[in-house]
């Protein structure tokens, strides 16, 4: 038997292009009721008829910008999960965005501890990206850095500072 994690009867939608992204979601959220798309009209319309506490979005193949701005509207967290868009740029624009994180695909596997990082954030009044350094830090130590960092030191000296 699973033990009760903060996600444990929670809907999720998850959304992306790549069916075997979405089955992996699916057991990895065994706790959740998980609700799928692989499009943007399927997923907008799951948003606007189905109560949703949480969305996991692909940003490229499902437009998933644009379903960030419905669910941000919404008030419901998402999490950009990425493979193709993994960049400080795509970073910053899901920041921007108002994701509540962003995910390389790479790290898949570690889904849970970041949906619940998102949680506690919510919970305890936290910027949702408090923790997202210290889980990605070694990742993304390749990818800010120098030039970048200057250029998006707005970014950079908030996400250090979480």
């Amino acid at each position: 038997m699973e033990q009760p994690t903060a996600l444990s009867g929670m809907r999720v939608l998850v959304v992306d292009d790549e069916p075997d992204v979405i089955e992996t979601l699916e057991e990895l959220l065994s706790m959740c009721t998980v609700l799928k798309a692989s499009s943007f009209k399927e997923a907008e319309r799951l948003l606007r008829e189905a109560p949703v506490d949480l969305t996991i979005l692909d940003i490229m193949g499902v437009n998933g910008y644009a379903i960030l701005e419905i669910a941000r509207q919404m008030n419901i967290p998402a999490v950009m999960l990425t493979a193709h868009a993994v960049s400080p740029d795509h970073a910053m624009k899901s920041y921007k965005g108002g994701a509540a994180s962003y995910v390389p695909k790479q790290e898949i596997k570690r889904i849970v501890t970041f949906l619940e990082d998102v949680l506690e954030a919510q919970k305890e009044g936290r910027d949702p990206w408090w923790r997202w350094l210290a889980r990605l830090g070694s990742f993304w130590k390749k990818e800010f850095t120098g030039e970048w960092q200057k250029q998006n030191s707005e970014f950079w000296d908030k996400i250090k500072k979480l």
